[in-house]
């Protein structure tokens, strides 16, 4: 994905009001061998680009003045209760340099675990982002969480994940990223329901006595 921005030369907060009200963001690309650089990029563009998913977590050009660089997009800041963006914050990569990031997690086959298939379990997500560590290259833009196999009562663990060549998770603990349960109010109604045709059979009439 590709980002247009210009060198910012005024500084402050009066100059960022300004920018703004001319429909721009103030923002800042560090890291590397250069010096930081303050820029500006269209409000628009950012806004509708920061609703993709890929956005925030792909290698970006960055395009300054006619020159590109690669870049990942490490902060952004938003307006309290309007659809502004007020800051926005970019790292150059190293194409030899491993890279910490978040990626998003995608959960597939939930329809078809026998959790969900044959005992109608909720599949909560305990995690909605993995933090990995990689080349810029191999970077993904999310890894993938199979719930094919999972039981009630069973979870899928960070160490059950199968993750892309060269991709390793930061966290060293085995961390929970899904869980299946039945939801407590449906176990309380199959309860009733079992226990209803007991309570409701007459009992035997006694026999005579001749």
């Amino acid at each position: 994905m590709k980002v247009i921005a210009f060198v910012r030369k005024e500084q402050g907060t009066g100059a960022s009001r300004r920018l703004r009200n001319a429909g721009q963001t103030p923002g800042i690309v560090y890291g590397g061998s250069d010096a930081p650089v303050n820029i500006s990029l269209d409000h628009n563009a950012l806004y509708h680009a920061l609703k993709k998913e890929t956005f925030h977590s792909s290698i970006l050009d960055l395009e300054i003045d006619g020159k590109v660089q690669k870049v990942l997009l490490r902060d952004f800041q938003v307006h309290a209760y309007k659809q502004l963006v007020l800051h926005a914050d970019f790292q150059r990569v190293d194409a030899k340099q491993a890279i910490h990031v978040k990626v998003p997690l995608h959960f597939i086959n939930a329809e078809i675990a026998p959790a969900v298939k044959l005992h109608g379990a909720i599949i909560s997500h305990v995690l909605a982002e993995l933090e990995i560590t990689c080349l810029p290259a191999d970077l993904p833009e999310f890894v993938e969480v199979d719930l094919t196999n999972i039981e009630v009562g069973h979870s899928i663990h960070l160490a059950d994940l199968k993750l892309p060549k060269g991709v390793s998770a930061v966290s060293q603990e085995n961390l929970t990223v899904a869980t299946a349960s039945i939801p407590a109010g449906k176990v309380e109604a199959e309860a009733e329901a079992a226990a209803a045709p007991a309570a409701a059979t007459p009992a035997a009439p006694a026999a005579d006595k001749k």
